[in-house]
């Protein structure tokens, strides 16, 4: 698939097919998507799939989600979900541990983004949907994923096979 029109075509879905998506699409995806930049080459970011049904309903209660239920139904609706995650304090930070720009420990999420971005775009390439979830209790979630304390959870992404295709909202003019 063209990169532009992967980029035009791509939308946040959140309606999928019953089906999960096989393991090795799932590693040919994330061998891909690694190769997204990252600051100094850090490569913070990792990835957790989550497939068992209790674990995801558990994720989808609004005890993880600060009461938000927008995403829940997603959430619900994804055979698979995957977190993305990340290292701190590596992303926009010197050895000594002080902050390498102004911008602080905004490098970890700007990291992420792109590591989600990009995952988004390969998904879209195989006919996989996925949005990208940001509105959780990070801290809570770690807790739950029981993630080490160096690791963050940067995104959530519920992710299956395509149910229903959005069309794209129209787009603002660049200013």
């Amino acid at each position: 698939m063209e990169l532009t029109k992967a980029v035009k075509e791509r939308r946040s879905v959140r309606k999928y097919e019953a089906g999960k998506v096989p393991h090795e699409v799932i590693e040919e995806i994330i061998e891909a998507a690694r190769y997204c930049p990252s600051w100094k080459n850090t490569q913070i970011t990792g990835y957790i799939l989550v497939e068992s049904p209790e674990l995801k309903n558990e994720i989808a209660t609004g005890k993880y989600s600060f009461g938000f239920t927008y995403n829940r139904k997603a959430l619900m609706n994804a055979p698979q979900i995957m977190i993305l995650t990340y290292v701190k304090r590596l992303s926009g930070f010197e050895k000594d541990g002080s902050f390498s720009t102004p911008k602080g420990e905004f490098w970890e999420a700007f990291d992420v983004g792109a590591a989600a971005q990009t995952f988004c775009l390969l998904a879209h390439e195989r006919g996989i949907g996925t949005v990208i979830q940001g509105y959780f209790d990070d801290a809570k979630l770690a807790e739950l994923l029981e993630l080490p304390e160096n690791v963050g959870v940067g995104a959530v992404i519920p992710m299956g096979y395509i149910g229903e295709k959005n069309t794209a909202p129209k787009r603002r003019d660049v200013t």
